[in-house]
């Protein structure tokens, strides 16, 4: 009693297209053509986000939440060199660590704005995770020099939301990141819609 909500991107659930993983409703309006199974008979899956009032943890009680895992899974053999690759278009320089070597702990990823151009760190890991942490990695060098304003919480989920996005368009798995992604707190929903074009933005890069 007496607590103030705090607003964060819950994720919408729909059965989705097999082929352009849209819900019935978007799909209908598309120009995908996949008509092979009804759409009652398309497995679910995350279609969007919706801003909704939740409590933070921290005005809850209970046993502690367990760390979302936000990896990346599906083929992506030949797609991490050309992420890879992508580096210098963006105009930053990415180097792949062996795991047994890596120094920054947990994180599977790093950028640092020390240098006139950012630098990321990626832990070698599976494709797609590698995949996804890059993209991540990549938003944070776009998005979030050392002017940047955002508070930590707000970076981290822009750079996950591009990873969702650039992830989906190559046929990646990402429920991880939208797990994550619905964890946005302390915010309300016109600075999220305001971030939304900021991530959208970026993801075309």
């Amino acid at each position: 009693e007496g607590e103030s909500a705090i607003w964060i991107w819950a994720p919408l659930i729909s059965p989705q297209c097999p082929a352009c993983g849209n819900s019935p409703s978007y799909h209908a309006d598309s120009d995908c053509e996949y008509n092979e199974t009804p759409s009652e008979e398309w497995d679910e899956g995350v279609v969007g986000f919706k801003p909704v009032p939740v409590f933070d943890v921290s005005q809850t009680e209970g046993e502690p939440l367990p760390e979302l895992e936000t990896a990346a899974s599906g083929a992506a053999g030949d797609l991490f060199p050309a992420v890879v690759d992508a580096a210098a278009d963006l105009g930053v320089t990415v180097e792949i660590i062996a795991a047994t070597a890596w120094p920054h702990g947990d994180a599977a990823g790093v950028c640092r704005h020390d240098d006139e151009v950012p630098h990321i760190e990626v832990r070698h890991d599976d494709p797609a995770a590698m995949v996804g942490t890059c993209v991540h990695e990549y938003a944070h060098a776009l998005l979030h020099d050392a002017a940047d304003a955002a508070d930590q919480t707000a970076r981290e989920l822009e750079a996950e939301a591009v990873a969702y996005i650039v992830g989906r368009h190559f046929g990646l798995e990402m429920d991880g990141s939208a797990r994550y992604l619905a964890a946005w707190s302390d915010d309300d929903p016109d600075r999220l819609l305001t971030r939304c074009e900021r991530i959208r933005e970026t993801g075309q890069t």
